[in-house]
């Protein structure tokens, strides 16, 4: 009766270790289909201003005056950031400058360029 009990015992244990690989190629299967999601969320507007007026001011060297534009592109978002170059006395002959700035939903650069340069003193309207 013993070999009978332990054959039984077998039996079990073998089902047993079925059901549990059954079990684990389940998971596995669902691990696999799970889409993946970015690493970190993407940015607000807010952060990626920051973003680009810090890699402004580290890129040129230059006191980054504020925001003057923000919108949301295909490659991220596009930021207009506006620099003092050169500060003079008085401080209304400054010349600033117009970076357009591009950051992607990280934070990290895209792309930067010099659109304009101009006195404080001019007015939008007349151009520079």
């Amino acid at each position: 009766m013993a070999r009978a009990e332990r054959d039984d015992r077998d039996r079990r244990d073998d089902r047993l270790d079925d059901r549990r690989d059954d079990a684990r190629d389940r998971r596995e299967t669902h691990t696999r289909e799970r889409p993946r999601r970015p690493a970190r969320p993407a940015m607000d507007a807010r952060e990626a201003a920051r973003s680009a007026v810090r890699q402004v001011g580290e890129l040129t060297g230059a006191e980054p005056e504020g925001v003057v534009s923000l919108e949301r592109g295909e490659e991220g978002w596009r930021v207009g950031v506006e620099v003092v170059e050169i500060h003079r006395i008085p401080d209304t002959t400054d010349v600033l400058a117009l970076y357009q700035v591009t950051v992607d939903d990280h934070g990290d650069l895209v792309s930067y360029r010099r659109a304009k340069r101009y006195s404080r003193c001019q007015s939008e309207e007349g151009g520079g």
